[in-house]
Formats: structure tokens, sequence, C-alpha cells
């Protein structure tokens, strides 16, 4: 059964949320929509979206005063954010079932964005010390005891 990955990334391209569907129609996006708002403690100003039609549809009654831009260029952030994603999935060689995809990416994609900051944006000793903090948070989180 083909599943289809819904995913709201902001302009940073810090995953905001994902929602594992069946389908990709009107439904479906209005659930994702009701889904990300409820999260959210903002309405964004700007949607952008792939030329989809029910992401208009599903915009028009859910915030109707919201700007939408239909592009398959300015979607890049959402299509890049999938990569880790789908890595992941051919080496766990694909999920078993919908729930299981989406308890695993509910928890996957602020973990990954965590461990792997956008680098092209820092020097490398920011790198090396933001990488240091999110393993000494890691640690903290999960208990884990030094073995040095």
């Amino acid at each position: 059964m083909q599943q289809s990955l819904w995913r709201a990334v902001d302009q940073h391209g810090v995953v905001l949320d994902i929602l594992v569907q069946s389908r990709r129609n009107t439904k479906a996006a209005k659930r994702f929509f009701k889904k990300l708002l409820k999260g959210l403690r903002y309405v964004p100003r700007v949607v952008v979206t792939d030329k989809l039609k029910s992401y208009a549809a599903a915009k028009a009654k859910i915030i109707p005063g919201v700007e939408h831009r239909q592009s398959r260029y300015l979607n890049n952030r959402a299509e890049n954010s999938h990569q880790p994603t789908r890595q992941r999935e051919r080496r766990m060689k694909r999920f078993t079932s919908p729930r299981q995809a989406q308890q695993f990416l509910s928890s996957h994609g602020p973990i990954h964005q965590h461990a792997h900051p956008r680098r092209h944006r820092m020097s490398a000793a920011d790198y090396r010390a933001y990488r240091a903090d999110a393993f000494a948070v890691w640690r903290q989180e999960t208990c884990a005891r030094k073995t040095a």
C-alpha cells in the first residue's frame, strides 16, 4: 500500500510536522493543515506547496487569509528535508505499516535536526561546538554514562 508523506518545513528548513497518510486528496490536506496549526503557536504568513490541487482547496477552508504560493521550485526546502528520512527508510528495508512509519518519523525528525545542523551556515569551530553541545544533551537526556 502506497503511503504519502506530508511534511511542513519553516523558512529555515526546520521540520514542523510530519504526517503519513494513504491519500493525497482534499480531506487528507485538511487533516494535515489542522494538525500542523494545532501544534504551531502562530498562523503562517505564507504557505508554499507544490501544484497539487488539494492543497489550495484545503487552505481555502482552513486558513483563508494566508497567502498561498504554488511552485515546483519554491518547495525545495520541504523536498530536501525528505532526504534523511528516505535514507533511513532504505536502511530499515521499508516500514511495515503506516503506524510504524508515523511513530518513527515523528521522533526521527526532531532528533535528526538536533544532531545534524545546517553546516553550510556555520564555521568549522561553531559546528564542532554545536555537535559537542548536542551530544552532551543527548547523553543527559538518555542517561548514558560516560565510559572514558
